[in-house]
């Protein structure tokens, strides 16, 4: 089949939730995406923040192919022998107690709702609390997660959502104190947000938060869904900031291109569930721990986290660069692998162009370029990337 064919099929049978690029990607190597049709492309994407190591390792691939050849589900009424091995990675690199593992982000952020409001409920009886989460946040597209998702675009269409949910401003203490009352039981956030256009947490801001969070025995939720797992240069972006949080939710390069999430807690919070609060069918089966058991395997045995220090500031040196070139971009922000250029101009264009030019870019709302590559690319990767990149740039000025 050629490339059109395949989208005219795929198109005739899917709901148009998304508007595609018209390619059709078939194979994967390292850091670069292969189409049908054989053209290389160098991904700065890695499936939005999701393949951290690359595509087709081979310790990887062996690892879930053992587990196919043994078992791949069965239920959450037995256990499997990689699943202790996975939620003690989790438990260890989260700095957290107990996990709960989902399907994905978006469940793992209705988890960590329910878990908040349960620990309320049975800290004072009540069920009428309130949840504080930031403007310009991306949660998730259930309703639950939509509820705590600061876009107002995106929940028109799909009220009433979940109640009790109010908005802060991001990186604004007073704007927070203004929405604390006896109701409230959890502050939810990214540490650094992403979709809202890649805007870290000030340390200031999260230390205060958490500050206020212990004093009024309010429950602090990061979500690091798209920061964490190594993206910022430390396993959790929280850890820079010297701090944890109460319960964090966690995805994306956590399975490495395997449907897995997860929400841990501190064990008092954790505590707050029992058998038939919470359940999920495919949620920690044996093929998706059998991943992330390996995922934690792979960040140490090639040293990850070392490669994100030592590349990611030549990415922001290059990135500056470009800043510095071209009067419409007008801001550079971002940590680790998690960067973003701000243009005064729609970005759309430019992705597109990229994309022509054999790069894999995504956006962060409608001016903001974002970079999430693989957390395993080099700096002749960036250099690659700059270089197209560049190129494109120039039709705009």
């Amino acid at each position: 089949m050629q490339a059109q064919e395949y989208i005219d099929k795929a198109e005739q049978y899917l709901i148009h939730t998304y508007n595609r690029y018209q390619i059709v990607l078939e194979k994967g190597e390292g850091v670069y995406l292969y189409d049908v049709n054989g053209d290389k492309y160098l991904d700065f994407t890695s499936g939005i923040a999701v393949f951290a190591l690359g595509y087709h390792n081979q310790a990887f691939d062996t690892a879930l192919k053992d587990q196919i050849d043994n078992l791949i589900h069965t239920s959450n009424y037995f256990y499997s022998p990689k699943l202790g091995n996975a939620a003690e990675k989790v438990v260890k690199a989260t700095g957290m107690d107990r996990v709960f593992f989902t399907n994905s982000g978006t469940e793992a952020i209705e988890g960590a709702i329910k878990l908040a409001r349960k620990y309320a409920f049975l800290r004072d009886g009540h069920t009428n609390h309130e949840i504080i989460s930031m403007k310009h946040s991306f949660h998730g597209r259930s309703l639950g997660a939509l509820a705590v998702t600061g876009n107002p675009h995106y929940q028109e269409a799909f009220q009433p959502l979940i109640g009790g949910v109010v908005f802060a401003e991001y990186n604004n203490l007073q704007s927070v104190l203004d929405k604390v009352n006896d109701k409230t039981c959890a502050i939810i956030m990214e540490t650094v947000q992403g979709e809202g256009g890649i805007y870290p947490a000030s340390k200031e801001f999260l230390e205060q938060v958490r500050a206020l969070c212990d004093e009024k025995d309010i429950l602090l939720i990061c979500d690091e869904i798209q920061c964490g797992m190594g993206r910022t240069g430390t396993m959790y972006a929280y850890e820079q900031y010297g701090l944890k949080p109460d319960i964090v939710t966690t995805a994306k390069a956590l399975g490495c291109g395997v449907p897995v999430g997860a929400f841990a807690a501190k064990e008092k919070v954790a505590k707050a569930l029992v058998p038939g609060d919470h359940g999920t069918t495919y949620g920690g089966n044996p093929f998706v721990v059998a991943a992330v058991d390996k995922v934690f395997d792979l960040f140490e045995e090639l040293e990850v986290l070392k490669n994100v220090n030592t590349v990611a500031p030549y990415l922001e040196e290059k990135l500056d660069a470009l800043k510095a070139k071209y009067d419409f971009i007008i801001d550079r922000r971002g940590r680790g692998f998690m960067q973003g250029l701000e243009c005064n101009i729609p970005v759309g264009p430019i992705i597109q162009d990229a994309l022509k030019n054999k790069l894999i870019l995504i956006n962060a709302g409608t001016n903001v370029i974002r970079f999430v590559p693989p957390l395993v690319i080099t700096k002749e990767n960036v250099d690659e990337m700059i270089s197209i990149l560049d190129a494109v740039l120039q039709n705009y000025v």
